[in-house]
């Protein structure tokens, strides 16, 4: 399957320009997204240009992906409704060179033809003097056909600065320089990019023909275009957003345990549709599975599949099986083993947003009665409900069932010395804390 027929199958291509199908069909192609550098870590709303190039490469193209150390000193105002606050150099560096290291994880960087290359624009830009750029590039495309484009119309009622206004010249211009040192025929990005990318292609072929280079028509159709739908989910929110916050690829901003549940919890509506957009089982395999989880939409199985995918290609196979044996302790059976062989930093991680109670040492008198406990510390607000709820067998410590009204609690007991887990009925979880 080529990649032109791999993008129709699962419904990710949106505009595409005439010829591109060809061009992709005719030769190895080298084709570029770009990144905006407005953090350390790229994040799930990322993942679609991620698995772009991915498919690119696979399909025997050579990819490349363009971080914005010089666009993101400027803002992209397509999809804002405002100016952005502006990063400062050394915060763009910094996240530059985060990013740059988490896309070598997913492209194939070996010799060859369709080796993968990351560029920044900063290393183009950095010696281009403003009279120089308005001089050589500006004069080439009039105001008229840059205030056409979809991203300066919408903010002409909020209004728009120069700054921003200027942004798809300097993306157009990475496309020409691109095009004309490293052999670049495609730009790819989402749908809210195809009036940038479009002023790439027309600056690409205007500045040809003022340096007459073009010598015929076939000659001068070397920038091509092809953009994929936005992500959005069937409720209206923002994909990629908790309510926790932004689900990031840093294992250190996101864990790879909540990166699983993230996956694993998406709704049945955005399941089907985000496995065809980032999964890469063929889509036979997809359909199958969507027919499975419908016969039985308790078990989740097309979110778990996706889930164990996408966790190992974003973080690896030692870090899916965490994530597992973190939900089995939440969400499954009984997993006292599991439970006690997480470290401080993996417990805290799994029992994120569950509820905590905070207990001084001091204050704690080893050997206390379970039900005192709980009742001090209003995990129960009577010692008549915490009896109730012990004889119906309700009521689990670290996992463990405790059927004993008379229990009594030992700091052997505690996980990692400070940490008790305690469980009401099926899913109502207090996490009590020694300080």
């Amino acid at each position: 399957m080529t990649f032109i027929e791999e993008l129709r199958s699962r419904g990710l291509i949106q505009d595409m320009m005439p010829g591109t199908e060809e061009q992709l069909l005719r030769e190895v192609t080298a084709g570029y997204v770009g990144f905006d550098p407005t953090a350390e870590s790229l994040h799930v709303g990322n993942l679609l240009p991620i698995t772009l190039l991915m498919r690119f490469q696979r399909a025997g193209h050579k990819p490349l992906a363009l971080v914005g150390g010089a666009t993101g000193m400027i803002g992209d105002p397509s999809g804002k409704s405002a100016e952005r606050n502006l990063l400062d150099e050394a915060t763009l560096r910094r996240n530059c060179a985060g990013i740059e290291k988490q896309l070598r994880k997913f492209l194939d960087f070996e010799p060859g033809a369709t080796q993968a290359e990351v560029v920044n624009n900063y290393d183009w830009f950095k010696e281009f003097s403003f009279l120089g750029f308005i001089r050589d590039v500006g004069k080439h495309i009039s105001v008229n056909y840059m205030m056409a484009k979809d991203s300066v119309k919408k903010r002409l009622e909020t209004g728009i600065s120069f700054t921003e206004f200027s942004y798809q010249l300097i993306q157009g211009y990475d496309y020409y320089w691109l095009n004309r040192h490293k052999g670049v025929k495609l730009q790819m990005g989402g749908a809210d990019q195809w009036g940038n990318i479009t002023t790439g292609t027309e600056l690409i072929r205007r500045m040809q023909h003022a340096q007459q280079e073009a010598v015929s028509e076939s000659a001068e159709n070397t920038a091509f275009a092809l953009t994929c739908p936005l992500i959005t989910k069937s409720d209206g929110g923002k994909f990629g957003k908790t309510e926790s916050g932004t689900i990031w690829l840093d294992a250190t901003r996101t864990s790879a345990y909540q990166f699983y549940q993230f996956w694993l919890k998406l709704a049945d509506a955005d399941a089907a549709r985000m496995a065809y957009i980032f999964s890469f089982k063929p889509v036979s395999e997809i359909e199958a599975l969507i027919a499975r989880h419908e016969e039985a939409p308790h078990q989740r199985a097309l979110q778990k599949a996706l889930a164990e995918e996408l966790t190992v290609m974003v973080h690896s196979e030692e870090d899916l099986h965490f994530a597992q044996q973190a939900s089995l302790i939440l969400f499954g059976g009984s997993a006292v083993e599991a439970l006690r062989a997480l470290n401080e930093q993996q417990l805290l991680e799994v029992m994120e947003g569950v509820p905590q109670v905070r207990i001084a040492q001091a204050s704690w008198e080893a050997g206390q009665g379970l039900i005192d406990f709980l009742t001090e510390h209003k995990i129960f607000p009577s010692k008549g409900e915490a009896r109730k709820m012990i004889a119906a067998g309700g009521l689990s410590l670290n996992k463990e069932k405790v059927t004993a009204p008379d229990f009594v609690l030992r700091k052997e007991q505690l996980l990692n010395g400070r940490y008790l887990l305690i469980q009401k009925g099926k899913s109502n979880y207090t996490l009590a804390v020694w300080e």
